[in-house]
């Protein structure tokens, strides 16, 4: 769900709001938490979609991707080849062995929480789960180079650096971004990149290191739906999202669960 609003000014967040956007990413956590058992074989995404919509309503929240720029579901379902912005819909039944993303941002008392995790449908095939569990340890990496002072680039280095010395790439189309009361802003955080350069990181940004991971390729196309994108190459990808703050300390992960 990237599109950037506001490019070019990044907005360093006061005490009050960091709170706020705490408790936003707790809330999200659990959402995702609360769908955890819900993943299994026979279950359609479109249930998965419903549940999450009730749910977040029941805790005095919205669903940001709901009707946001056209998007027409609550959370986002990536089964399998899908990179990213799955549309849940009621004839993707999932089966054993997939490997599915959910993609979930509340807004709760006007900030954002947006992560993402990883699910197995089943037992997965030994590739997926490598793929799976590279992507979460490049989302870690990712967040170990967060520290004042440090750059931009240094992130996407740092999971650039270990997704292919584990034989995967990483995806260019699609990026973290800055959030808070606006859903996407400034910085992008690519997920790729030269340790060294880009804007240095400040206490009190916040944004989201979300890396996508894919088989082969790391080209992607977007199909009619104007939102569901995936693998040029039909393979498997991987995607997972934490937001995080910029500390004076270093970082603190806003939507660990």
């Amino acid at each position: 769900m990237q599109t950037t609003e506001n490019p070019e000014i990044i907005t360093l967040l006061s005490g009050r709001e960091l709170e706020k956007m705490r408790r936003a990413g707790r809330l999200a956590a659990q959402l995702l938490q609360h769908l955890k058992p819900l993943v299994k074989p026979g279950v359609t995404t479109l249930a998965l979609d419903n549940e999450a919509e009730r749910w977040t309503q029941a805790h005095g929240a919205k669903s940001a991707p709901l009707g946001y720029k056209g998007f027409p579901k609550s959370i986002c379902t990536s089964v399998n080849e899908v990179v990213c912005h799955g549309i849940p819909n009621a004839k993707q039944i999932l089966k054993e062995g997939d490997i599915i993303n959910i993609d979930v941002t509340v807004i709760l008392d006007g900030y954002h929480g947006d992560t993402s995790e990883m699910f197995f449908v089943g037992e997965p095939s030994p590739l997926a789960k490598k793929l799976v569990e590279v992507t979460e340890e490049c989302r870690r990496r990712g967040i170990a180079a967060v520290k004042p002072g440090a750059r931009i680039g240094d992130i996407g280095a740092a999971i650039q650096q270990y997704a292919e010395s584990q034989g995967f790439s990483v995806v260019r189309d699609f990026v973290g971004h800055g959030i808070s009361h606006i859903f996407h802003t400034a910085p992008e955080i690519p997920h790729y990149g030269k340790a060294g350069t880009g804007k240095r990181l400040r206490p009190g940004m916040v944004f989201t290191i979300e890396p996508m991971l894919n088989e082969g390729t790391y080209e992607v196309e977007v199909l009619a739906d104007k939102w569901t994108a995936v693998t040029k190459d039909a393979k498997l990808s991987a995607q997972c999202e934490h937001t995080i703050a910029v500390t004076e300390r270093g970082v603190e992960i806003l939507t660990a669960p």
